[in-house]
């Protein structure tokens, strides 16, 4: 479903990814890994269309997508939950949710069942306001947000980020959830290794802005891959 080859990506005179190769499969979870400053979050950035590449090439479905702006990487089926949720504080939960519909046909313009099966607070919390939620709460609306876009690749940037255990514990099973249903691809950078570890069907470890390793899961055990994150 993704396919990014040779991607490079410079802030100012610093460059920051180095030829960055990387392939998402419908049905799986493929976790970007590695140590803070390595170029996690500058790749997603690049994907979803929030800062600009250098070079490169970014496929979703077969279509070629030439560095696209965030609206158009939108359009294109690419759904980014930031690290931070950036969740708009002062809107309700419902019109947080509606700001998805400005990437959607007109027909798509309402919120499915889906997403309040998937997060059953926020149904309870519609006419809150998003600044007035727990941080767990928070996450689980910037990723409801995302759904509501109606993704082929969702990009999820630590998502357990100050987040309490039992709400760790939903995010994870609401992922292998969208997982199975076997529509989209999901990309996962994630510090928390036992989360990513648990989840992903493949790993991709960056190191200084390049692939040092890439493996899926069976063919690697956590402690070999744990050895990969700690050179």
């Amino acid at each position: 479903m993704l396919t990014v080859e040779n991607l490079t990506l410079h802030y100012g005179q610093s460059q920051i990814l180095h030829g960055i190769d990387l392939a998402a499969k419908v049905g799986e979870v493929t976790a970007v890994m590695g140590t803070n400053g390595v170029g996690k979050t500058s790749l997603l950035k690049a994907i979803s269309g929030r800062h600009p590449y250098s070079g490169g090439a970014l496929t979703v479905d077969g279509q070629s997508l030439n560095h696209p702006s965030a609206f158009c990487a939108a359009r294109a089926g690419i759904a980014y939950v930031p690290q931070g949720r950036e969740i708009f504080p002062l809107m309700t939960v419902q019109e947080n949710l509606e700001t998805a519909f400005a990437c959607l046909p007109k027909e798509h313009r309402a919120i499915p069942e889906e997403i309040f099966r998937l997060f059953p607070v926020l149904l309870d919390m519609k006419a809150r306001r998003g600044g007035d939620l727990s941080g767990g709460q928070q996450q689980q609306l910037a990723i409801a947000r995302a759904l509501m876009t109606r993704p082929k690749i969702l990009l999820l940037d630590e998502p357990t980020e100050g987040i309490q255990p039992n709400i760790i514990q939903q995010i994870g099973r609401t992922i292998s959830l969208l997982r199975e249903k076997g529509d989209m691809a999901i990309v996962l950078v994630e510090q928390n290794f036992d989360f990513a570890f648990g989840l992903a069907d493949r790993f991709v470890v960056i190191t200084r802005g390049e692939v040092k390793h890439r493996a899926a899961k069976a063919d690697v055990t956590a402690q070999a891959l744990l050895a990969e994150l700690a050179l």
